[in-house]
């Protein structure tokens, strides 16, 4: 008589695809709305990876990066460059620089700058709260990355890599670290309405487990009241009170328990069954710590309005929390895309200046802004001559690859400094050349990893998040 081979819990989920393991998750919060410990304590010492010199350690625990995607300009913001004003109207020096569209003349900033603090760095009138703060912000004006289009750039800033696939460095982070608070993701996602022009793929945990995957949680700010119970979708379970919810774990476990002997492994099952049980613990915390309502009304009125300003508020209180890293991306698209006139950077910049200025106060006040990288940056700049394009374009800029700016903050960060710099109409690099990759290196220096053991093998190959590639920037590191 045929005799049926007992099924485990694994491979029965697995068969029945669309049975209740996944329904119940789906009911909690989504496929991706949670994250697992990868090792029990954040900084163990036995991890190949972790920095083993004596004389070093971690200087920072989080990460919270400001994506303003679409390329902001750089010498409208942070590089002034007086040799545009001087020579503006005239050809660039060296003719054709091969732009991705049609440009003409130099042209110089419309915006004043000014210079700020102790350091006297120069900063844009687009940026004056940012400005303010700059004795505590590194401004490093010499990044660099390859491909002037959107799509790959922006995959190289967020996962070291030209093409998709690749896993996010929130991913790593997670990966090599862990999260202190299993209640919450280790890493969240905060973004209005619909994802940037890429997408899932800029906070994809690709090969390594599944359980590194980001978090995403829209910032959209339609709904005036803040209600975190609307702002993560099924967050609550209307059917099925805690009791009964956990009564259903349980039985997974025990299920689990039966079939101990079998030991093949699944490893998507497996992350999709442990986000099935931090989504049920989310209930519990998620609720309380994205309700900024809570937050004192000076505290809201520092970080201003708009979806940026919830985003940057919202990622204090994660951090707080005890979430690893958390990226704020200004809006859906490229909305810093300005071919036509870079006039409209007074939009995105007026919305941006005061809620980052009001994280990096913020981060003080709750005493983790040593604990914590700032990272503050776009996927390029933008060029130093006009764009000539069809109807409506004057006063436009390009994209730029070749040279831009990102500051960095906190975790370890000197303040009050700038690091390399740009030729003189802020082109591309002349001194000290960042490399996304050298970025990458150094915000895993300071969280405590030697970027080059952070390895993961996959298709025969050991992966990494600075490829084959990287070097810690050690002169703006305090």
């Amino acid at each position: 008589m045929f005799k049926p081979k007992p099924v485990n819990r694994r491979d029965a989920l697995k068969k029945i695809g669309g049975g209740f393991a996944f329904l119940s998750f789906a009911s909690m919060i989504g496929e991706s709305l949670a994250q697992a410990e990868s090792l029990p304590d954040a900084f163990a010492p036995t991890a190949p990876w972790m920095n083993k010199d004596p004389k070093f350690k971690p200087k920072a625990k989080h990460v919270i990066f400001l994506f303003m995607n679409g390329g902001m300009s750089h010498v409208d913001t942070f590089d002034p460059k007086p040799m545009l004003a001087k020579y503006d109207g005239q050809p660039m020096p060296g003719g054709d620089l091969g732009h991705e569209r049609k440009t003409g003349t130099l042209m110089k900033s419309p915006f004043e700058f000014k210079r700020y603090g102790k350091s006297g760095i120069e900063v844009s009138e687009l940026f004056p709260n940012v400005g303010e703060c700059i004795d505590d912000i590194c401004v490093v004006r010499s990044v660099h990355t390859e491909i002037p289009n959107h799509e790959p750039a922006l995959i190289m800033m967020n996962t070291g890599a030209n093409v998709a696939g690749r896993p996010s460095m929130g991913s790593w982070l997670t990966y090599g670290l862990g999260t202190t608070n299993k209640n919450l993701p280790g890493f969240v996602v905060l973004c209005p309405r619909v994802p940037t022009t890429v997408g899932p793929p800029l906070w994809s945990s690709a090969f390594l487990p599944a359980i590194h995957q980001a978090t995403y949680v829209s910032s959209d700010v339609r709904d005036k009241e803040f209600d975190p119970y609307k702002l993560i979708p099924n967050i609550h379970n209307s059917r099925f009170d805690m009791d009964a919810q956990k009564q259903e774990l349980d039985l997974v476990k025990k299920l689990d328990q039966l079939n101990m002997t079998d030991t093949q492994e699944n490893p998507q099952l497996e992350a999709t069954i442990g986000s099935m049980e931090t989504a049920y613990r989310m209930q519990t915390e998620a609720p309380d710590v994205f309700d900024v309502r809570k937050e004192s009304e000076a505290t809201i009125k520092m970080y201003g309005e708009g979806s940026t300003a919830r985003g940057c508020l919202t990622a204090a209180r994660l951090i707080e929390k005890g979430v690893r890293m958390v990226q704020v991306y200004y809006a859906a698209g490229d909305p810093w895309d300005h071919h036509a006139d870079i006039l409209m950077h007074r939009k995105t910049c007026k919305d941006s200046d005061q809620p980052f200025a009001a994280l990096v106060k913020d981060l003080k006040a709750r005493g983790l802004f040593d604990e914590t990288i700032i990272v503050c940056g776009s996927e390029f700049g933008r060029t130093p001559v006009v764009e000539l394009g069809g109807a409506g374009t004057h006063n436009g800029r390009d994209h730029n690859p070749h040279g831009f700016t990102m500051w960095l903050a906190g975790g370890g960060i000197k303040g009050g400094m700038t690091y390399g710099a740009t030729d003189d109409f802020g082109w591309k690099v002349a001194d000290k050349p960042v490399h996304v990759h050298d970025i990458h290196a150094t915000i895993l220096y300071l969280m405590g990893i030697d970027h080059t053991k952070l390895t993961y093998r996959n298709s025969g190959r050991d992966f990494r998040l600075t490829d084959v590639s990287g070097n810690v920037i050690h002169d703006i590191i305090a």
